[in-house]
C-alpha cells in the first residue's frame, strides 16, 4: 500500500474569485521525486504555495504526512524561485543557511556550534563552503541557487518543495541539484519541484504530475509520462511535444539496449 507524504482532495484555488486551479486531486507518495509539469500560467507554482499553507484554498483540503496543513508546517521545506527573493539584502551565506535551523531552536534560541557545522554541512553538499562569508546578494543567480537549497536542506525536514529550480542555472549549478536529489532520494525524502525541462523527466524523477488548472494526469512517471498525457496537458505544441517525445524514445531505447547485452 503507498504510504502518502502529500494528499490533496478536491483542491481549488482563487484569485480574486477567479479560479486558478480546479478540482484538483492526487497523491504523491513517500520517498518520490516528483515533477509538476505544466505549461506557463497552469497553477504549478499556486499548488505548491497551497501545500506550503500560504494560499487557503476555496474548497478541498490537503494532507501532509496524514496530517491537516495547520500542523504541517515544520514537515516542509521550501526553496522559492530566485526571482522572487530579495538578493539586496545585507546578509552573509552562511546565515542564510542558519535560517534553516530557526523552527528547530524555537523563537528565543540563537544557533549554536551543532547548527553552525550542520549549515555548513549543506553547503558542502552543495558545493558553496568556501563562500560561506561572501554577501549572497554578490554571488551568481546559480551560486543564490544552490544557497536557498542549502537552507532548505538545513530545515531537515522529510518533504521539501522547490520552484523551478534548474531555471537559468549554471552546469556546475544543475548538477549540484542533481546530486542532492539524489542524495535525498536515498535518504528517502519526498521531493516535490516544478520542471520545465521534459528531456530530463524520465532520467530523474519516477513521480509525474501533469497539470494545466485541472489535473490531467498523477502517477508513477513511467505510466503517467506519456505523449498522450502531454498532448492534453500542452493543448497540441507538437514542436515542444515532438521534442519530449524523442527524449522519451532515446532513454527507452537505451534501456532495451543495455537489457539486451546483459542477457
Amino acid at each position: 500500500m503507498i504510504r502518502p507524504a502529500i494528499e490533496i482532495h478536491d483542491l481549488t484555488v482563487a484569485y480574486r474569485e477567479k479560479p486558478v486551479l480546479w478540482d484538483i486531486d492526487a497523491v504523491i507518495p513517500v520517498g518520490s521525486l516528483c515533477a509538476i509539469v505544466g505549461p506557463n500560467g497552469a497553477g504549478k507554482s499556486t499548488l505548491l504555495s497551497a501545500i506550503l499553507g500560504t494560499i487557503r484554498p476555496a474548497s478541498g483540503w490537503l494532507k501532509i504526512f496524514d496530517k491537516p496543513l495547520d500542523r504541517s508546517e515544520e514537515l516542509i521545506g521550501f526553496v522559492p524561485q530566485r526571482e522572487s527573493v530579495d538578493w539586496d539584502f545585507p546578509v552573509e551565506v552562511l546565515d542564510v543557511v542558519l535560517m534553516g535551523t530557526y523552527s528547530q531552536l524555537g523563537w528565543f534560541r540563537r544557533p549554536g556550534k551543532a547548527q553552525r557545522d550542520w549549515a555548513m554541512e549543506c553547503l558542502e553538499a552543495v558545493g558553496m563552503t568556501d563562500l560561506r562569508h561572501r554577501q549572497v546578494g554578490e554571488l551568481s543567480g546559480g551560486q543564490q541557487q544552490r544557497v536557498f537549497i542549502a537552507r532548505a536542506l538545513a530545515q531537515d525536514t522529510q518533504l521539501i518543495l522547490m520552484d523551478e529550480p534548474f531555471a537559468g542555472v549554471d552546469a556546475a549549478t544543475e548538477e549540484a541539484i542533481r546530486t542532492v536529489l539524489e542524495d535525498l532520494k536515498k535518504k528517502g525524502r519526498t521531493v516535490v519541484l516544478v520542471h520545465h525541462d521534459l528531456q530530463t523527466i524520465e532520467q530523474f524523477f519516477d513521480h509525474v504530475l501533469l497539470l494545466n488548472l485541472r489535473l490531467v494526469a498523477a502517477g508513477p512517471t513511467s505510466e503517467t509520462f506519456t505523449r498522450e498525457n502531454l498532448m492534453r496537458t500542452y493543448g497540441g505544441r507538437l514542436t515542444l511535444l515532438d521534442e519530449a517525445a524523442e527524449a522519451v524514445r532515446r532513454i527507452r531505447t537505451g534501456r532495451t539496449r543495455i537489457g539486451r547485452e546483459l542477457e
